[in-house]
């Protein structure tokens, strides 16, 4: 059977999950399509989904077209601060539909989601939503989304008495315009076409045409544009027949090699744990062990004891799953998201930048009632932080450190507080309370800085010898780098230097993570049969710290690009917020009643104006923010309390290590 892995992916409240549902329901999956008001959507289970009206987590539910294609569809959310989602999501995909409102247009989600799909090369249709609401406009959308998304769209329906309850839609053949933007689209790939598109008197046939709207769709140089509505169903037999014709087939063969990585982690009704794994190629076993590849190297043979294919809107259990499906598998125990099946490959990398915010969250004493457990357990750090660890196997992105009497948890942006809170209810019986966010700044050295301690040093306690030098280099990565013959060192004490290298730096003199920087090994040595490993892991934090404070280092605070759409006489109050908040306006334009402005603010102040835009704009403002480097900390640099022993004050540290020995 054929096979596509489609995702659905819009701005906030353009209708995704409602066009989800309409498609569940126009293929028989469901005898009535739910409602996101009313809470009833299928692929929104979460409670606070329901209560709140947005997807938080992508989930995947299956259909069959009448041509007999399979649909394995993922519905991802449509917030900014679940992104991360977003990216798990593309990477398992064959195509996406892109839902833009008919009345809003192309929003700055939108827009920052067309640039993901592009920069991954993902086919795409095109879906104006909403046609039957009062407000919906075609041919402003449709400039709007050459100008804003992609100038390589082709409108394949036209909407009738739009922004009526009466609004229908008619299909549409690609006038001679769009004929001829094929053609040069071709062209720039096919010499022989080019020639037969310049001999005098050929044009191509209606058929012809159609077979490389096919061919140029499916290579997401063009995306077709379908008109309709979520609510009414109208206009959606049209983007489903044009998601079977321009949209991929998902490869791989089952004579390839087992290939496959996890993109999400579920807890079952019962509590097991559930990895959503998309298969690239070969073919994926129940009960027989297959190796599990991560990022770092790392490499777990696990057993899976139930493997179980999506159908029709649920799943069923089978004994082996092919290439281009997704499988829900039970057992892959210390397995997360990210990592690969099957051969190792080579890792995706992520579209997303990691969170630049951070709370701390302490834990209710008293524990709420949970699964059938009363309420009033007694609940400790030690709970919380287990729970927390637990759902950043979930959620890759939910980095969690100690931090003073709390536990300190990386954020996007403030909802993700409201469904960590009501997750660990939910789910762990934790009641916790945030502290307000901050930023996550990082540090840059300033300059250079060199030390070193001699194995023959008196005040050296380590049976070793470590000399390091650190050097500012552009950019935000980290390198490390020999000056020492590779064979001074036996291999287990090289690893030792770099990983403990590696890990001072996540926090510099000011405690932050230590980015733009070059760490050189100077020099190195050992006494046989004396020397460890231990030995270097204990002197390497003292003889980088002595190199990171020569070189000195500057704080830099996370930095966020912001558009804002809001009314134009409501102009002159936004600037003066934003002035307020530290953010610093740029360009400004105005169309038909609407600004939009753009410009920079600091990470930590993006909530203030969230706040206090809807007030000032009479709720019509809306407000996107992507991450934009960093810039200096004006002021006294901040400072993050540290964790574990600290390198920069000599005495401490070695008290600390020698008695925690």
């Amino acid at each position: 059977m054929a096979l596509l892995n489609l995702g659905i992916l819009a701005h906030v409240d353009a209708g995704k999950t409602s066009l989800t549902e309409r498609i569940l329901f126009h293929t028989g999956v469901l005898a009535r399509p739910g409602s996101v008001d009313a809470g009833s959507t299928v692929t929104d289970s979460m409670a606070l989904e329901r209560e709140r009206g947005i997807t938080i987590r992508s989930a995947v539910v299956s259909f069959e077209l009448p041509d007999g294609l399979k649909v394995n569809l993922i519905d991802t959310p449509g917030h900014a601060d679940f992104i991360a989602e977003v990216d798990r999501a593309l990477r398992v995909l064959d195509g996406v539909v892109l839902v833009v409102s008919a009345v809003e247009g192309v929003q700055p989600q939108t827009r920052r989601l067309m640039r993901a799909l592009r920069a991954v090369g993902l086919p795409t249709v095109l879906f104006v939503n909403k046609v039957d609401r009062a407000g919906a406009r075609e041919y402003e959308v449709l400039h709007g989304i050459r100008a804003r998304l992609s100038p390589d769209v082709l409108p394949l329906s036209t909407v009738d008495n739009i922004g009526t309850r009466g609004a229908t839609v008619r299909p549409v053949g690609p006038d001679a315009a769009a004929v001829e933007r094929l053609a040069e689209l071709r062209a720039d790939h096919d010499d022989d076409f080019l020639a037969a598109y310049l001999a005098e008197g050929w044009r191509p046939s209606a058929a012809e045409v159609d077979a490389e709207l096919r061919r140029q769709s499916r290579a997401g140089r063009v995306h077709p544009v379908y008109f309709g509505s979520a609510m009414t169903g109208v206009g959606v037999d049209a983007l489903l027949a044009g998601v079977s014709a321009y949209l991929p087939r998902a490869g791989g063969r089952a004579a390839d090699p087992l290939s496959g990585t996890v993109f999400a982690i579920r807890r079952g009704a019962r509590g097991e744990r559930l990895a959503y794994l998309r298969l690239f190629g070969g073919t994926f076993r129940n009960r027989v062990a297959v190796p599990f590849h991560r990022d770092d190297g790392t490499r777990r043979e696990v057993r899976p004891t139930a493997v179980e294919l999506l159908v029709r809107g649920g799943s069923r259990p089978v004994r082996e799953a092919g290439a281009g499906e997704i499988v829900q598998v039970t057992g892959l125990t210390g397995v997360r998201i990210g990592d690969r099946v099957g051969t190792p490959g080579a890792a995706a990398g992520s579209l997303v930048p990691p969170p630049t915010l951070e709370s701390v969250v302490t834990a209710d004493p008293v524990g709420l009632p949970v699964r059938g457990r009363p309420g009033g357990h007694p609940v400790g750090r030690a709970d919380l932080w287990g729970a927390l660890g637990e759902l950043a196997e979930q959620d890759p992105m939910i980095a969690v450190r100690t931090r003073g009497d709390g536990i300190s948890v990386c954020l996007f942006g403030e909802v993700q507080k409201e469904v960590l809170t009501a997750t660990l209810a939910a789910e762990y019986g934790i009641g916790v309370t945030f502290a307000p966010t901050s930023a996550i700044c990082v540090e840059r050295p300033v300059g250079s800085g060199a030390a070193h301690e001699l194995i023959t040093d008196p005040a050296n306690r380590y049976f070793a010898t470590v000399g390091l030098r650190v050097d500012p280099i552009d950019g935000e990565e980290v390198e490390y780098r020999l000056e020492v013959e590779a064979g001074s060192l036996l291999p287990a004490f090289r690893h030792a230097v770099e990983e403990t290298v590696r890990d001072v730096l996540r926090q510099g003199p000011y405690g932050w993570r230590v980015v733009g920087c070059r760490v050189t090994l100077t020099h190195s040595g050992y006494w046989a049969p004396m020397s460890a490993a231990g030995d270097f892991r204990g002197l390497v934090p003292l003889v980088l710290a002595n190199a990171l404070r020569e070189a000195g280092t500057v704080v830099y605070q996370p930095v966020r690009r912001f558009e804002a759409t809001v009314p134009v006489d409501t102009v002159g109050e936004v600037l003066a917020a934003f002035a307020a908040a530290g953010g610093t306006p740029g360009d400004i334009t105005a169309d038909d009643g609407t600004a939009r402005i753009e410009g920079t603010i600091g990470a930590d102040a993006v909530h203030t104006i969230e706040q206090r835009l809807p007030r000032i704009t009479r709720g019509e403002g809306d407000l996107t923010t992507t991450p934009h480097g960093y810039s200096p900390a004006v002021g006294a640099p901040p400072r993050r309390p540290r964790t574990g022993p600290d390198p920069f004050s000599r005495k401490d540290y070695l008290r600390e290590v020698i008695t925690s020995r």
